[in-house]
Parts: structure tokens; C-alpha cells; sequence
């Protein structure tokens, strides 16, 4: 069966999830100004610098307390541009698995291989329809020359469902039970034993009586339907053999009832002297009724033997031969139709999960792109507050200490702080433009659906296919399978 590997392959990676990261609201947490005056002691710094006059006033460089301030701006700084770089990584990563180039590709590739993996299990199908057929064709050879050999054109066999054979086989058990039982009970009263030892000898009479007859209908009497001379005669020879059977096995019985009753050895030789010397001297009118009996269930037993199939010997065997391969070709194509068409419903289930899959991934590429802009904004935004913080904490430490200065103060007193800036640097080698990606989705979609087309263009051309091995091998009169 068709397993479409790269389909397959192409599909679980659409479906598994791209990403790792939570986006924050507040990636940037900013500095609070009033909390820094106090945990730094600026103020209190200032004063006791301004007292010393510190920083002298030719001096070009910033002090302790102005590099402190500057250096936990900065670091800051540092820190939110270390939290960037690592998003940005990781937006790198998810748009770089995404993978859509790979994607396009697979789909490519797997419009000739899933075409082809199910072209293989059409081809594979039909190969074996192809030996069913051949073999439903010879069956069916066979029983149009079995026809026209025995002159059966007009009729078709009577074949017996299991059903039906079991209860027939039941039957001639159910004769064999009640003969034996009835013959028991009449012959126990010649017995030394009573109805144990009528019993059994009553069992072997009605099984020679009834299995007997059985057997020689069904394999022997049936015989007489055939067209050839010779079976006739085997016929013929069976029916007579089953009169005399049916006559001197219950005749024989119905004496030995008799002599039982009164000899006690040499019964047997007693009997075959009553049947040759007067068969029909019976006494007892119970013995009488014992013989037709016996005649009865044998009749009865024939009967069943002679209807336990057709009439003509032979023909319901080759009928069933027939009906057999028409039943196993006919459900051979179906089951290859129903495997062929789960195939292709597993397929174009696929399908469709890829384009949704694609469809989600555009998403999700559209949202990693505006959180990575938004990021590289927010750091920007964080630099200009570090900034203003930076300003601002220098402003205050700067008139605190001039209003506690006895000397100038510095020129650099008078100069604006300005933070160097981090430079970020985004990596957009992996970026795909909303208009590009729904373009080469768009198309992808379009190749998809084709794809979808012909493999159902495929199932209907294996269907058709299969349906015309009938044609290749049609039945001589028989009909088409259904």
C-alpha cells in the first residue's frame, strides 16, 4: 500500500509547533529616577563633594559619583541590549524553521512520488485481478464444456448452502438414531440381554440399512442421470443392488426376531435357511412391522442421498468451482477499489493539512517579524529613558554640589550627557515579505490541488482498469461478477 513517505514527512512538519520563546509585554523594565537619588545618596554625595569642591574646576573628567551614575545607566544599557541580541536569536531561529524554502521544495518533489507510490499499488492490484480473472475464467471454461458435454445448457446446478447439507447430514444421523431405537425395542425380546443387547444389534442392521442406502444414492444410484452408457449401467446396478439390500438386510432382521425368540444357538445359520427356504414365512405381525420399517427409513435414507446435491454427478462440484473464483475475483476488486480509495482519501487529507499548515506558518511568520520590529522599537524607546534617567541624576547631583561649591564649578558641569548608543543589527537573511510568502504559498496550493487531481484522476483510471480485465477475460455465458 501506497505510504506516501515524503508527503507524509512534509506533513508532520507542518504540523509540529516552530517556536520555543514567549513574547513580553515589557521586555525593558525602565529605571526609576527617584529610587536611584536615594539608593545612590546622590544628594548627600553632592553635598559632601560640593563642600571639597569636588570636582576641582579644571577638571575635564567626570568624578566618582558622576561615573557611577553613568556606568549603572550604561549597564543597564548593556543588560537590555544582551536581552534584545537573545530574542533576536531566537526570532532568528524560529524564522530559519520555518523552513518555507525546504517546504516548497518537498512539495515539488512529492507531486511525482505520491502519483508514482500510487500508481505502484494500482499496478500491484491489477496484477493480482489479473490472475483472479484468469483463473475465474478458466472455472468458467470449465463449466461451459461440462454443460455442453453432458447437455446442461438449460439448467444451472443445484448447489446446497452449508446450512442445508449440515441438516441433511442430520437427517440420515436422526434415521440412523430412531432406526436403531425402534429396531431395539422389537428385537429385545428375543435377547438374553433385553433392550441393551436389542439395541445392539438393531444399530448395526440400521447403519448397514441407512448408511448403506446413503451411500450407494448418492455415489452409486445417481449414476443413472449420466449421458455415458457405461455409468448407466453402474446406475442401474446400484439401484438393484440397494432393492436387494433394502429386502434381504430387513427380512433378515424381522427372522431373526423370530428365531431368537425361540433358538439360541446357531441363529444365524438359522436365518439364512428361513430365507432361502420360505423368506416371506414370517409368524409375527410385529415382524412384519419390523420389515416395512426397516424399508421405510431405507427409503427415506435413499431419498436424502439422491437430493444431498445435483442430480447429475459432478456438476454441482464444478458449479462451485466456478462460483468460488466469480465470489473471490469479485471480492478481490472490491477490496482493491476500497484500498485504493482509503489511499487516496489519506492523501488528499494530508493535503489539505499541509495548505493549512502553510497558511498558519504565514501567520506566524508575519507575527515573529512585527514582534521582532516592536522589540528592536522598545529597545530604542529604553535607550532614549536610560538616557534621560542619565540626565536627570546628573542634574541633581550637579546642583547639589554647586550649591555646596565655594570655588567654580567644572565646565563639563554645563555639558549635555549623552549616551553612546548600541547599534542593533538585524539579521533579515531568513525574512520572507508578506506579498512574496503568499505568492509562493498561492502557488504551492496551486500545485497541491493539481496534485489532489491527479491522484483522483489516477483511483478512476485503476477503477476503469480493473473493470476491463472483464473485457479482456469475459465469461462465456455465465455473466460478468457484480
Amino acid at each position: 500500500m501506497a505510504k506516501f513517505e515524503a508527503l507524509t514527512r512534509l506533513y508532520d512538519t507542518l504540523r509540529e509547533s516552530s517556536h520555543d520563546f514567549r513574547i513580553t509585554t515589557d521586555p525593558f523594565p525602565p529605571l526609576d529616577p527617584e529610587k536611584l537619588v536615594k539608593s545612590m545618596e546622590i544628594e548627600r554625595k553632592a553635598a559632601e563633594n560640593g563642600k571639597a569642591n569636588i570636582p576641582a574646576k579644571n577638571a575635564r573628567e567626570l568624578d566618582d559619583v558622576e561615573r557611577s551614575i553613568v556606568d549603572r545607566v550604561e549597564s543597564q544599557r548593556d543588560d537590555a541590549f544582551q536581552v534584545l541580541e537573545d530574542q533576536l536569536n531566537t526570532y532568528a531561529t524560529r524564522l530559519r524553521n520555518l523552513d518555507f524554502d525546504g517546504h516548497f521544495s518537498q512539495i515539488e518533489m512529492t507531486n511525482n512520488s505520491s502519483v508514482e507510490d500510487f500508481q505502484a499499488d494500482v499496478t500491484k492490484g491489477r496484477d493480482e485481478l489479473f490472475i483472479r480473472r484468469k483463473d475465474l475464467k478458466a472455472t468458467d471454461e470449465e463449466l461451459e464444456d461440462f454443460r455442453k458435454r453432458n447437455g446442461l445448457e438449460k439448467r444451472i446446478a443445484r448447489v446446497r448452502g452449508s446450512l442445508e447439507t449440515w441438516l441433511k447430514i442430520l437427517v440420515v444421523a436422526l434415521l440412523l438414531i430412531i432406526e436403531t431405537v425402534v429396531n431395539g425395542i422389537y428385537l429385545a425380546k428375543g435377547n438374553d440381554s433385553g433392550l441393551v443387547g436389542g439395541i445392539g444389534y438393531a444399530f448395526g442392521f440400521a447403519f448397514v440399512n441407512v448408511i448403506g442406502t446413503f451411500l450407494l444414492a448418492l455415489f452409486g444410484i445417481r449414476q443413472l442421470n449420466r449421458r455415458s452408457f457405461v455409468l448407466r449401467i453402474i446406475g442401474f446396478l446400484s439401484l438393484i443392488a440397494w432393492i436387494a439390500l433394502a429386502i434381504a438386510l430387513n427380512l433378515a432382521m424381522a427372522h431373526y426376531r423370530e428365531i431368537s425368540a425361540t433358538a439360541v444357538e446357531n441363529i444365524g445359520l438359522l436365518v439364512r435357511q428361513r430365507l432361502f427356504s420360505d423368506p416371506l414365512g414370517l409368524a409375527d405381525i410385529d415382524s412384519f412391522v419390523l420389515f416395512a420399517g426397516g424399508l421405510l427409513f431405507s427409503t427415506a435414507a435413499l431419498i436424502d442421498g439422491l437430493f444431498m446435491t445435483d442430480p447429475y454427478p459432478g456438476y454441482a462440484g464444478t458449479y462451485q468451482r466456478y462460483v468460488d473464483a466469480r465470489d473471490d475475483y469479485a471480492t478481490e476488486r472490491e477490496d482493491r477499489v476500497e484500498g485504493l480509495k482509503e489511499i487516496r482519501d489519506d492523501h488528499n487529507t494530508k493535503i489539505e493539512g499541509i495548505i493549512q499548515g502553510l497558511s498558519k506558518r504565514r501567520k506566524e511568520c508575519a507575527a515573529i517579524i512585527d514582534a521582532r520590529t516592536r522589540m528592536t522599537k522598545l529597545f530604542g524607546e529604553h535607550q532614549t529613558q536610560l538616557e534621560s534617567v542619565g540626565r536627570k541624576l546628573l542634574a541633581i547631583y550637579r546642583e547639589e554640589n554647586r550649591a555646596a561649591r565655594t570655588d567654580e564649578e567644572p565646565k563639563h558641569f554645563k555639558a549635555q550627557y549623552k549616551m553612546e548608543r548600541r547599534r542593533v543589527v538585524v539579521d533579515t537573511s531568513d525574512d520572507w515579505t508578506d506579498k512574496d510568502l503568499s505568492e509562493r504559498i498561492q502557488a504551492a496550493q496551486t500545485e497541491l490541488s493539481a496534485q489532489m487531481k491527479r491522484i483522483s484522476k489516477a483511483f478512476e483510471d485503476a477503477v476503469t482498469a480493473y473493470h476491463e480485465l472483464d473485457h479482456i477475460y469475459p465469461e462465456t455465458i455465465n455473466g460478468s461478477p457484480a
